[in-house]
């Protein structure tokens, strides 16, 4: 074991750095692109007109089935041979954005459909418009429902970043492929890569775990749900006090 730790690794510290940064954004910038577009692609499927859901369809089973390296290679070495030349970030994250809105779209279509059909009545009943129905009931209980498989596919596209090595992305992987071609130490600076890798994935994941925690328990996440709860708490309890005060007059 003495022998294996020998890369001078404070000289490729803020190469480290750097890279580390280029994959945080890889995967904020992709995830993002990839929850607006999973969800318009829900959206669609769920739409009452045929073509609509037809293309959302095509889309769903085609980026399903097509594996990312084909789309990484697609977007970045096919379109450039088509004359369209997509920078490396843009081009990275385009082929996670298409790639992961795909599962994304089945799991927010699944989501959405899952809320009874009892809750829109209800909206309807209250004068609520379809806008106004999904957003304050619709969408708060299907995204409960999609929390933890959104939480898993945002880890595991943190992990898909390092399918970029073969743009040379300059994230993690990248810049371990280069450690190691200047030290010929390939298994210590992949065993360090990892260990970062697993460093970023383990945290997160644990996080996302509590987040899903404090959602199915039904604690409010947003600050003016959090403030609309409290007046409502408060109104009851002065209800329940003023009835106190009837009741023993």
């Amino acid at each position: 074991m003495s022998g294996l730790f020998q890369v001078p690794w404070s000289d490729y510290r803020p190469d480290l750095v750097d890279a580390l940064w280029r994959t945080v954004s890889y995967t904020a910038v992709s995830f993002v692109g990839a929850v607006l577009l999973g969800l318009a692609v829900a959206l669609l499927r769920l739409s009452r007109a045929w073509p609509a859901r037809a293309v959302a369809a095509v889309y769903t089973e085609v980026f399903k089935n097509v594996p990312l390296l084909a789309i990484i290679f697609l977007t970045y070495f096919g379109l450039a041979s088509a004359g369209i030349r997509l920078d490396v970030f843009t081009a990275g994250c385009l082929s996670l954005v298409v790639f992961y809105a795909a599962y994304l779209s089945e799991i927010f279509r699944s989501a959405i459909s899952g809320v009874h059909a009892g809750q829109t009545e209800a909206g309807e009943a209250l004068g609520l418009g379809r806008a106004g129905i999904f957003g304050h009931i619709v969408l708060p209980q299907a995204v409960r429902q999609a929390l933890p498989g959104t939480n898993t596919m945002l880890v595991d596209l943190l992990k898909s970043t390092s399918l970029l090595v073969t743009v040379s992305a300059a994230e993690l992987m990248s810049e371990g492929r280069l450690i190691t071609s200047a030290t010929f130490r390939a298994l210590e600076v992949y065993l360090v890569i990892s260990a970062i890798y697993f460093a970023l994935c383990y945290p997160l994941s644990q996080l996302l775990l509590l987040l899903e925690r404090k959602v199915r328990a039904g604690i409010p996440l947003s600050p003016w749900r959090r403030r609309r709860l409290k007046a409502a708490r408060a109104l009851l309890a002065t209800a329940v006090e003023a009835d106190m005060k009837a009741g023993a007059v």
